[in-house]
């Protein structure tokens, strides 16, 4: 196996399922960024299941506890319109995966790479974004 990443950022499918994936996988300096916290919290209202919503927002909980998200600030905006170019250029349209390209566009800002479980929703931006894939569920 290849040498473990010393920093990255994590990818909310990544975030969703941390208990389940190997840590070798991951890396040693996780980073998250606050779209994927708004993800997350926005995901504990879409179930009507109360056991379901409270499994959810211990894992919000855990996560704000562990580690600080990074902003989307002005660089990420940036990064953004490239990965927004890049993703019409690859003959893909952008609206659908505009959060999973402010993620991966926060990535670039701060220099990290970006693992994910779904590498294929980031097709088109091999060149721009260091992409990680993460095996789901190990």
């Amino acid at each position: 196996m290849a040498d473990r990443h010393g920093a990255g950022l994590l990818d909310t499918c990544v975030l969703i399922d941390l208990p389940q994936l190997p840590e070798a996988a991951l890396p040693a300096a996780s980073a998250i960024s606050a779209l994927s916290l708004a993800e997350l919290s926005a995901g504990l209202h879409t179930t009507k299941d109360p056991n379901e919503r409270a499994r959810r927002m211990a894992r919000v909980q855990r996560i704000e506890a562990s580690v600080a998200p990074l902003p989307f600030g002005a660089d990420a905006a940036r990064q953004y319109g490239v990965l927004v170019a890049l993703t019409l250029a690859y003959g893909r349209n952008p609206r659908p995966r505009r959060l999973d390209l402010m993620v991966a566009a926060t990535a670039v800002a701060h220099d990290l790479p970006l693992f994910t479980t779904n590498v294929g929703d980031f097709q088109g931006l091999e060149g721009a974004v260091k992409l990680v894939e993460v095996p789901p569920h190990g």
